[in-house]
């Protein structure tokens, strides 16, 4: 494996781990201005916050900065009820694949959904074979898109807590099971994205891990699993405070070729969220050398 312990070349920023610092909203470019700052090589943005300070002036700030992305978060959420809600969501998909081709990101992520309307509150059915079905579909459908502008797709599986409200593929191994059927060639347009927060309790992970390849291991994802977990979205844990083996995945990853960034993404409403950001981002270099 790659030694991080010397420097933190490798480390790249999900910028919602500084979404927020003592509690208030930070503004994205404030966001990369700390980054920049520390000497940190890439970042993950997502798309609201890009949305809040103006995707021409995010792109203008990364080539300034000189930063590479490691993704871009996030497409997905394939799902509905009707044609039409189809249709949208196939429209915002393609928006999403501009945005990250626009910012020179190394794959578009896809949380692809689950049961419609159960983010709100009430699921429109139970029915989680059609909506696996229209996940399916709908990365079919915008892969045509994807290939035609370069930006590869990265299906990111998320645990199964998640099923029901925001991503109806849960293993590694169905997300590779759509590449295979989607993309048998293995043209580099459709992969994975591995989080060890998702991931990490599965089985078969290593061995779908070899069966990814190099070719379809589009980004790799750290953070650590706290026990007990306060919050199913928002309590994820900095590495090295929790249970998870990362080293082991890391060089499950690696073993495969993988030699891209990992990308640390942090939701901690009750913890990191509260502190100064500029502690969040020191804490995280730190650990990365030390942990990941």
């Amino acid at each position: 494996m790659r030694d991080f312990s010397a420097d933190h070349r490798w480390l790249s920023i999900n910028t919602a781990t500084l979404r927020k610092s003592r509690g208030e909203d930070l503004p994205l470019p404030d966001i990369l201005d700390l980054c920049a700052k520390r000497g940190v090589r890439a970042i993950s943005p997502w798309r609201d916050q890009v949305a809040a300070a103006g995707l021409a002036n995010v792109s203008k700030l990364v080539k300034s900065h000189g930063f590479e992305l490691s993704g871009y978060c996030r497409g997905g959420m394939f799902t509905a009820t009707d044609d039409a809600g189809l249709r949208a969501a196939d429209d915002d998909n393609r928006r999403a694949l501009d945005e990250a081709r626009e910012l020179n990101a190394a794959c578009l992520v896809l949380v692809v959904g689950a049961l419609p309307g159960a983010l709100a509150g009430k699921a429109a059915h139970k029915d989680i074979a059609l909506s696996r079905q229209q996940v399916h579909d709908g990365i079919g459908r915008l892969l045509e898109h994807s290939r035609a502008a370069g930006m590869p797709l990265a299906i990111e599986p998320l645990h199964p807590m998640y099923a029901a409200d925001r991503a109806c593929v849960n293993t590694l191994e169905q997300a590779l099971d759509i590449c295979d059927a989607l993309d048998p060639s293995k043209s580099g347009a459709l992969g994975v994205a591995v989080d060890v927060y998702h991931v990490w309790w599965d089985p078969k992970l290593q061995q779908q891990i070899q069966r990814a390849g190099n070719k379809r291991l589009l980004a790799f994802h750290v953070c650590d699993w706290l026990t007990p977990t306060t919050d199913l979205l928002n309590d994820r844990g900095m590495m090295g405070d929790g249970v998870i083996d990362i080293p082991l995945i890391r060089g499950w990853v690696e073993g495969q070729g993988f030699a891209g960034y990992s990308e640390v993404e942090i939701f901690s409403t009750g913890n990191w969220w509260r502190r100064e950001a500029a502690e969040t981002l020191d804490t995280c270099i730190a650990r990365h050398r030390s942990v990941v």
